[in-house]
């Protein structure tokens, strides 16, 4: 097996060549393992929070929006991207939270950091747990069009096994959380309040 000498890159260098309002790009010039150099083309971004909202009955809270990258509708967990590279992700996802649905939640738990695409893209998505909510009034972007709904936890579930759902972040956090609740509780009506502590950084 190659030790990780014989698999890094090294960077070397780097310039700006297009500097976007939610990403940069930028290209990277990289000495290889075997000493070559090589060009890489980066897609930087400052990050964001992606948050399952779990109620008492079982349903998580789901946002639907059209995605005009991908030319259709989404239902997606609730997530925005950090206000800059040095925002506290917790305080993106409580924000993100109450923007687009209104809520509020008296319990956290961090699930894990997605890295969406790292073949060119440094972007990492936090993702979270929230429990114990609290409706409030939504107050989303102005260039923002969403609209929330409920679903049982085992239907989204579904709905990432069956490829309706294929938005990464919604996968990988939806079964993160059923995996969650399926040990040691086997019931999603268990106490969550002690199941699911105060947000762990």
């Amino acid at each position: 097996m190659m030790d990780d000498k014989q698999l890094t890159e090294e960077y070397l260098d780097g310039k700006v060549v297009f500097p976007g309002k939610i990403i940069r790009v930028e290209h990277w010039h990289v000495r290889l393992p075997n000493g070559e150099t090589a060009l890489r083309e980066v897609a930087c971004h400052p990050g964001a929070a992606g948050i399952v909202a779990l109620d008492d009955d079982g349903n998580v809270i789901l946002v639907r929006q059209h995605r005009i990258a991908v030319g259709r509708l989404t239902l997606e967990i609730p997530a925005g991207k950090l206000d800059g590279v040095d925002e506290d992700p917790f305080v993106c996802a409580q924000r993100e939270l109450s923007e687009e649905t209104g809520l509020t939640a008296d319990h956290w738990r961090k699930l894990t950091v997605l890295e969406t695409t790292p073949g060119f893209c440094n972007e990492r998505i936090h993702l979270y747990l929230a429990t114990g909510l609290h409706a409030g009034k939504t107050h989303p972007d102005e260039d923002e069009f969403v609209c929330t709904l409920r679903m049982p936890l085992s239907d989204a579930v579904q709905k990432v096994m069956d490829g309706t759902f294929r938005d990464g972040k919604t996968a990988l956090a939806l079964l993160m959380v059923q995996q969650l609740l399926s040990a040691p509780c086997k019931q999603l009506t268990c106490e969550t309040r002690v199941l699911f502590h105060p947000c762990i950084l």
